[in-house]
């Protein structure tokens, strides 16, 4: 892994390669920024609220969840236009995790501002309604997708449960969750996920300086570590989408971990042997 982006994120998330601009987005989700780069230079859109995630729309417009609404934000002038309320009602909520479905619907998890146990949810937007699909989820994440479109995985990261559900021909949940993997036993936790071309699932292992891949029957495949303890999500993206990044946090490090892991809190790249999956569009 190097490093793709040296800026050091508070709480990095939600990376996001849009493939008609062949360009990489994420958040500062304690920062309340949008970040980005073209080439070598960086730029940045800061919000009032908290943002965590986005799905892309067009080529200039991203569907992004902030602590209070979903939005079509305009990256060419930088204006935002609200499209529904999220948890408006609940100021001591925010948005988490979240990713566009393959049937061009959006999920997208909350949290407590303070990790309550059980105060958050996991939604879905799609035609023009938000539905709740799961609540008293904790830290939402790890929302991915199989490539034939018949599986969403999601967890709510105190439980080590990774969770697979099946999915109706309009990409709503069809069945009871059931568990994917089980990671106690192997003491790490699951933070973003995504899925590769081979129905493999790369999760982000939040305390634990990495991340893996595993098979579709839950077998490890592969690990690529990282220099930051707190990884957060990954993303495939590249001409070829066999570059992965990884954004990661600063939160909550002491000083001394700065210190030796200069870089934590930056986003990191490097080339894998596997193929990740072209981010789907929301369908607004």
């Amino acid at each position: 892994m190097h490093v793709f982006d040296d800026r050091i994120c508070i709480l990095g998330e939600g990376p996001l390669w849009h493939p008609e601009r062949k360009q990489l987005f994420w958040f500062d989700i304690l920062g309340s920024a949008l970040m980005t780069r073209v080439g070598d230079k960086q730029l940045q859109w800061d919000f009032d609220e908290h943002v965590s995630a986005a799905g892309w729309v067009d080529e200039t417009h991203l569907l992004v969840a902030s602590e209070s609404a979903l939005s079509l934000f305009d990256l060419d002038n930088g204006e935002t236009e609200y499209v529904c309320g999220l948890e408006s009602d609940r100021p001591e909520n925010r948005s988490n995790d979240g990713r566009a479905d393959p049937y061009g619907g959006f999920w997208i998890g909350t949290m407590g501002k303070q990790a309550e146990p059980g105060a958050g949810a996991i939604y879905r937007y799609y035609d023009g309604e938000l539905r709740r699909l799961y609540k008293d989820i904790t830290i939402s994440n790890a929302i991915c997708f199989t490539p034939d479109g018949l599986w969403a995985y999601f967890t709510d990261s105190p439980t080590l449960l990774v969770k697979k559900v099946a999915l109706d021909e309009d990409g709503w949940p069809c069945e009871e969750p059931e568990v994917f993997l089980d990671l106690s036993e192997r003491h790490v936790k699951a933070d973003g996920a995504v899925v590769d071309t081979a129905g493999n699932i790369w999760i982000a292992h939040w305390g634990s300086s990495k991340v893996a891949a595993y098979a579709p029957d839950g077998t490890l495949l592969h690990e690529e570590p990282l220099p930051a303890t707190q990884v957060s999500c990954p993303a495939f993206g590249g001409d070829d989408y066999s570059t992965l990044f990884a954004t990661c946090a600063s939160v909550n490090i002491s000083d001394e971990e700065k210190a030796d892991r200069p870089m934590t809190g930056a986003v990191f790249s490097c080339h894998v042997e596997f193929t990740g999956q072209k981010e789907h569009r929301v369908l607004l």
